[in-house]
Parts: C-alpha cells; sequence; structure tokens
C-alpha cells in the first residue's frame, strides 16, 4: 500500500464525496449474502468501512463468493489457501475475482479498480459491484444463489415477440398513439393571430 498523505482542498473535496456514497446499511446486507452464500469459512467483519475492506482485501472471501455461483465442476478462479501473505499476491487473487465477475455478467461500468478496494480509496464502488454481482445471481435463477432473493432487485429480462407475417402487414395501416390524434379537436375559440383573447365574465 502507497504511502498517502493528507489530501487538502479539491483533493480533500473529491475524497469526502466518495465517502459519503459508501452505505453502512448496504454492507450489512452484502455480509449477509457473502456469508450465506460462503459459509460460515468467510468469517464476518468488524462493523464499519475498514473492517469490510480488511476482509475483502486479500481476495479469498471474494474468490469463495464467486466461485459458489458456480456449478461444482467449473471454478473461475483459484482460491490460494492459507491466504497469501504478499501485497501482488493478495492483488491478483482480486483481480481473478473481477474477471470472473465480469464473464459472469456484471457490466464494466459496475466493476471497482483492485485499488478500490485494496487501498480503500472507493469502497462504494466494491459495493456496487457486490449489488450487480447479487442482481444478476438472482436474476440467473440457476440454483446457486443462496439468501434471500429479496436482497437484490431482478434485472431486466429480453421479452422477445414473434409476429406472423399478416400481423405486421396489417400494423402498418394502424397509426400509433404516438404520431397524435385529432379527435376532439376543435377550432372554437380560436382568435387571429395577434389579437388578444377576449374574455367575458
Amino acid at each position: 500500500m502507497a504511502n498517502v498523505g493528507p489530501s487538502y482542498g479539491m483533493s480533500r473535496d473529491v475524497l469526502s464525496r466518495i465517502e459519503k456514497k459508501y452505505d453502512n446499511e448496504l454492507e450489512g446486507r452484502l455480509v449477509e449474502w457473502i456469508v450465506a452464500q460462503v459459509g460460515a469459512e468467510a468469517g464476518r467483519p468488524e462493523e464499519g468501512r475498514s473492517g469490510f475492506q480488511a476482509w475483502l482485501k486479500n481476495g479469498i472471501v471474494l474468490g469463495k463468493l464467486i466461485n459458489s455461483l458456480h456449478p461444482a465442476g467449473s471454478k473461475p478462479v483459484k482460491v490460494q489457501e492459507p491466504s497469501p501473505s504478499m501485497v501482488f499476491k493478495q492483488m491478483e487473487q482480486v483481480a481473478q475475482f473481477l474477471k470472473a465477475a465480469e464473464s459472469y455478467g456484471v457490466v464494466k461500468t459496475d466493476i471497482f479498480q483492485t485499488v478500490d478496494l485494496f487501498e480503500g480509496k472507493d469502497m462504494a464502488a466494491v459495493q456496487r459491484t457486490l449489488m450487480a454481482l447479487g442482481s444478476i445471481a438472482v436474476t440467473k435463477n440457476d440454483g446457486q444463489y443462496q439468501g434471500d432473493p429479496s436482497w437484490f432487485m431482478k434485472k431486466a429480462q429480453e421479452h422477445k415477440r414473434d409476429f406472423s407475417d399478416q400481423q405486421l402487414k396489417d400494423g402498418k395501416n394502424v397509426i400509433g398513439l404516438q404520431m397524435g390524434t385529432n379527435r376532439g379537436a376543435s377550432q372554437a375559440g380560436m382568435t387571429g393571430y395577434g389579437r388578444p383573447r377576449q374574455i367575458i365574465s
């Protein structure tokens, strides 16, 4: 970890805005889900942002989490036991999780950077990634998700419709309501342009 001194001015403002995005209530829900998904071997973090960061920092819990969302034969992350003590090995473990999360379906814009977690720069981004991962797991509904499905929102899914040629042909003769309607239109009460409207009481 880099030795970073105190921040001042605009840097401090940016840092405080990032820190305000961190949600302590959401942290509790994510911890419950990870423990339910991985099992008691995941342990529990100390409450608060720094405890949550320390719990996930070495990448072991994250690796076990993504592996638990896959069937027994296809584990995308090789989890190192015991936990690696060297910094670059821990960062490599986190990077493996991020790559596996992206291939699982988490969009690139929802994925945090390794330093966001490792140096605690943006723990709200870590929460966002875990929320996106949980939402995809609930949406897939493949039997791998453990925990309460109401903890995450289901992602929207494609609802493909098949129309016959006759239905498509008939649809060309219908004027859609997006184009407006002339029902109820009348010119009653209209005056010429530039003249004041006559209001009679």
